[in-house]
């Protein structure tokens, strides 16, 4: 019976196979690529659970169970600096959700509120050119406002310190001072582009609702409230769960280009300490072994925070957000 039902399965899914194969033919590239790409490099992760020589390869390599995992998170000489990085990087990843996360929305309402269309195209264009600017260039203008130098005049800062905010004037050598210097950053060259998304998904909701308030009396915060909200509510949640999957994948290039041992406590990452201990510490051997343990370990914590955060959608999907 169960045999006769699994070839009827079968038999109708190979027609709906056959019956559309032009479409699974545009598709078989993406396929390849993700295989070759996205799923092949994985076989690395294995570096994680073995006592790593360059000169025998993975394959070749002892298995050292969780030692590296063990030694990364208690020995003496590793905890301090990996904790105070996992601290550091949900801290930077926390600013982020807090202040970085609801600007595109804001800026979304904002671009469709905006009744003239030549004017709303142009301050679109502007809001989006800082996410197509590399990371190198947006940090060096960071670095240009913030430091006096004979390149650069440190407007910023020296305005800063006329006014009290930075006595000394070191914004960039002050600890206290990255994570705020980094979101900032961030929400200049990310926030246009991603209030794409959000302004997608208030053009969809449907007119006729904001007529309908209008008449019975309702004002433009009403209309945010009862209207625009709730019909993004889906969009927000598909994005929330995607921001909360990314918490622990601070942007690598960025603290790169931002922070200098002056801002290690406050600046170091995950990813910047598997860099760190993986290729600059002087030796490979266990080394390349430990970055490869501290990726690993970033990248299972953001998948159970995407599984938690996916179930927690779930729960309060039936109900109303608004």
């Amino acid at each position: 019976m169960h045999k006769d039902a699994f070839l009827v399965s079968a038999k109708k899914n190979f027609g709906v196979v056959l019956r559309d194969w032009r479409l699974y033919v545009l598709l078989l590239p993406m396929v390849v690529w993700y295989l070759l790409f996205a799923y092949k490099p994985m076989a690395g992760l294995l570096v994680a659970f073995k006592d790593y020589k360059p000169d025998r390869g993975i394959s070749g390599s002892d298995f050292s169970g969780f030692y590296n995992f063990v030694k990364l998170m208690f020995d003496p000489v590793f905890r301090q600096e990996f904790w105070g990085a996992f601290r550091n990087t949900f801290m930077i990843s926390l600013y982020g959700l807090i202040f970085a996360f609801p600007i595109p929305i804001i800026l979304a309402i904002l671009f469709a509120e905006i009744v003239h269309e030549p004017y709303r195209k142009v301050t679109q264009t502007l809001a989006y050119l800082p996410y197509f600017l590399s990371e190198v260039t947006i940090t060096g203008l960071v670095l240009m406002l913030l430091k006096e130098s004979s390149l650069s005049t440190g407007v910023l800062a020296r305005l800063m310190h006329e006014v009290g905010f930075s006595p000394d004037g070191k914004i960039l050598e002050t600890a206290r001072y990255f994570r705020p210097l980094f979101c900032i950053t961030g929400i200049w060259k990310e926030a246009g582009y991603n209030s794409i998304v959000f302004f997608a998904a208030i053009m969809g909701v449907s007119p006729a609702l904001y007529e309908a308030l209008r008449v019975d009396g309702g004002n433009k915060l009403q209309e945010l409230r009862y209207v625009t909200l709730p019909g993004i509510s889906i969009t927000l949640t598909i994005m929330i769960i995607m921001r909360i999957g990314r918490m622990l994948s601070v942007g690598y290039e960025r603290v790169i280009l931002l922070y200098n041992v002056s801002t290690y406590t406050t600046g170091d990452v995950l990813s910047t300490l598997a860099y760190r201990i993986a290729l600059l510490s002087g030796g490979a051997n266990t080394n390349i072994a430990m970055g490869s343990a501290i990726d690993m370990f970033n990248s299972l914590i953001g998948f159970f925070l995407v599984i938690g955060a996916n179930y927690v959608s779930r729960r309060v999907s039936s109900t109303s957000l608004w």
